[in-house]
């Protein structure tokens, strides 16, 4: 079980930790929905197929190695593509920051909150999906919670 961590009390950048060893970084921009991932000294970048919108991707050195989209407007759901994979990120509930991971029919992972009132999480997703991948997922997840944090504080 992987566990993430925000750098500092108003930081939206993630350590990502198995135990005490440090396995990743997630940097956000600060600009848009994009930043970089850094993996046992290689960098993925992450960002929108397009400055206003399209699909989420996870490239590295020009190669798109999974990408996400939202099928419905309404909904938090993504659907992620890596290879002949596809995996849907869904909440677990419609107010609540936990999301599973499902293929097909069969959830398969999760990230959860440690509690209601921390943004450190604990992460149970399959060691088969490539490292890269995981912590795309897990980048997608602090979209989401973001868009919901920037939502209520301009609310």
């Amino acid at each position: 079980m992987l566990t993430i961590i925000p750098k500092g009390w108003f930081s939206w950048d993630f350590n990502i930790l198995d135990g005490d060893k440090k396995l990743a970084l997630i940097d956000l921009a600060w600009t848009r929905e994009a930043g970089v991932l850094l993996l046992d000294g290689q960098s993925y970048k992450v960002h929108r197929e397009h400055w206003f919108g399209g699909a989420f991707m996870l490239e590295q050195d020009g190669q798109v190695l999974a990408r996400a989209i939202k099928p419905s407007a309404w909904k938090r759901a993504l659907q992620i593509e890596h290879g002949e994979y596809r995996y849907i990120l869904k909440p677990v509930s419609s107010f609540g920051r936990s999301f599973e991971l499902v293929d097909g029919e069969r959830v398969i992972g999760s990230i959860r909150p440690q509690h209601a009132f921390t943004r450190k999480a604990n992460i149970d997703f399959p060691e088969s999906i490539p490292l890269p991948v995981r912590t795309f997922m897990i980048w997608l997840t602090i979209i989401l919670w973001k868009r919901e944090s920037d939502a209520a504080a301009a609310g």
